[in-house]
């Protein structure tokens, strides 16, 4: 077990085996090895520590030999000088020490990373890097998607929505629909109303058609042109006024004036409103009637601002309300407003749904889910490799085993945990996933003593105010 324990006799260890016999021949023509001598004895998971004499680490671990031939001499560095270990802007010309008493760190000639490198490129030991726990992803093409989901109001489809006014004043006559909430159809008789100005727009209209029939054989042009032009006139002053085509029609055959005007729904639809009585004095300015056509309706939802770059009209879009469960109702995004609200930051979007049965009511709440579009042939990371500093992004690339390279990257969308790149990162490249910000701290150190190496060597020196203060904390 111990190959330095030796006897010239035959013999057993402590454990009862038998001594192994070294034969002469084995010894020929060999010569006989020189002894190595060590120098100290360092620990197998961190190399900083050391022991001049065999030791043991705290999980029980033997101390390392190293051996003289092991360490070759190094050749002598030159220092340029020492840096705050806690600012590298701090420098001093000689050693010093922070106001925390930690050693200024030497900054050798020989730092000067190599130039085919990007600034901040950080090397760690690998042992290191297996102790912070350091993971890596490689960055991947695939298809992302969205699904976002909301709370949305169900309101009117205001381009089916429709205020009834009278074009002139007058007397409510009769009412046919009183009551709101009545389902009507189109050209239902919705009331009557009594206007001097439509009798004697129906007489003008009389009398045109009387003097065109007059006229109509006259042998000069300019009189019977005159005539057309006349009952033209007349009809369209009728038309202007709301009086429905077959009331006209019907004035044409039977020549008798019409004392009430009828006024019609325009659509299939609810009244929300009825604004008369029986009786009642109307103007151009009174509403007569509020109808909706609930046939569609709109809802509104709210979205954030990260969520507007997935969202385009005409996605899909699926709804379900407390009133009506199991049913999913399918609509669309229809509209995206141009303005957010300040005080919440979000982005009211709008989508509009078939109402079948007229279930869906305004002013009800919803449970909205938007398929937003997708992204094709994206090339994402996870986007916990993300660092963020405020101004910009980027994240780490493995180089090589403990060589990692900031890169900054310009982002895309994210979705379930990964984050698209535009720009940055090809697909393949392996980047950090972790402990990312220990080795940005270690990048932004090492971009900072470049700038002051390069500053050196074109013949400048460090900027530092400090410097002198600091070499007056070494003389003391």
């Amino acid at each position: 077990m111990n190959p330095a324990i030796t006897s010239p006799v035959p013999a057993k260890d402590e454990m009862g085996m038998d001594y192994i016999p070294v034969y002469a021949e084995e010894e020929a023509g060999e010569e006989k090895p020189k002894e190595r001598k060590i120098l100290f004895y360092r620990n197998p998971m961190n190399p900083a520590i050391t022991s001049p004499v065999p030791a043991q680490d705290e999980m029980g671990m033997d101390y390392i030999p190293v051996y003289a031939e092991e360490e070759e001499k190094p050749k002598e560095r030159k220092i340029l000088f020492y840096r705050n270990p806690m600012n590298p802007a701090i420098t001093s010309p000689v050693p010093a020490q922070d106001e925390m008493g930690m050693d200024y760190i030497p900054v050798y000639a020989d730092d000067e990373s190599d130039s085919s490198e990007p600034a901040g490129t950080v090397r760690i030991d690998p042992v290191t890097v297996q102790n912070i726990g350091v993971r890596t992803a490689r960055a991947e093409r695939r298809t992302l998607s969205k699904s976002i989901h909301a709370v949305g109001r169900i309101a009117y489809n205001e381009e089916r929505l429709a205020r009834l006014h009278p074009k002139t004043e007058g007397w409510i006559s009769e009412l046919y629909i009183d009551k709101t909430g009545e389902l009507v159809s189109k050209d239902t008789i919705l009331l009557s109303f009594y206007s001097p100005q439509l009798v004697s727009t129906q007489q003008e209209y009389l009398l045109a058609l009387k003097n065109y029939e007059t006229l109509k054989d006259s042998p000069f042009d300019d009189i019977r042109n005159g005539a057309e032009e006349l009952v033209r006139s007349a009809r369209e002053r009728l038309e202007l006024l709301d009086v429905p085509e077959h009331q006209i029609i019907d004035l044409e055959k039977t020549r008798k004036i019409k004392k009430n005007l009828h006024i019609h729904s325009p659509f299939d639809g609810i009244v929300m409103n009825v604004g008369v009585r029986d009786g009642q004095y109307v103007t151009p300015a009174t509403e007569l009637y509020m109808l909706a056509d609930l046939s569609k309706v709109w809802v509104y939802v709210d979205v954030y601002e990260n969520e507007l770059p997935w969202i385009e009209e005409g996605d899909r879009a699926e709804m379900t309300v407390q009133a009506i469960p199991g049913k999913v109702f399918k609509g669309k995004v229809t509209y995206i407003y141009p303005y957010m609200e300040s005080k919440t930051r979000t982005n009211r979007v709008r989508l509009e749904f078939d109402n079948p049965g007229l279930k869906l009511k305004p002013d009800m709440f919803a449970e909205v889910t938007l398929r937003a579009g997708r992204q094709f042939d994206a090339v994402v990371v996870p986007s916990e490799a993300i660092v963020r500093s405020g101004t910009s992004e980027q994240l780490f690339v493995v180089r090589a085993p403990g060589k990692f390279e900031p890169r900054k990257v310009t982002l895309g969308v994210s979705s379930d945990g990964l984050t698209q790149i535009l720009s940055g990162v090809e697909p393949g490249e392996e980047v950090v996933t972790s402990s990312q910000f220990l080795i940005d701290s270690e990048s932004k150190l090492n971009e900072a003593t470049a700038k002051m190496l390069e500053a050196l060597s074109a013949g400048g020196k460090p900027e530092d105010e400090h410097a002198g203060h600091a070499g007056h904390e070494q003389g003391e």
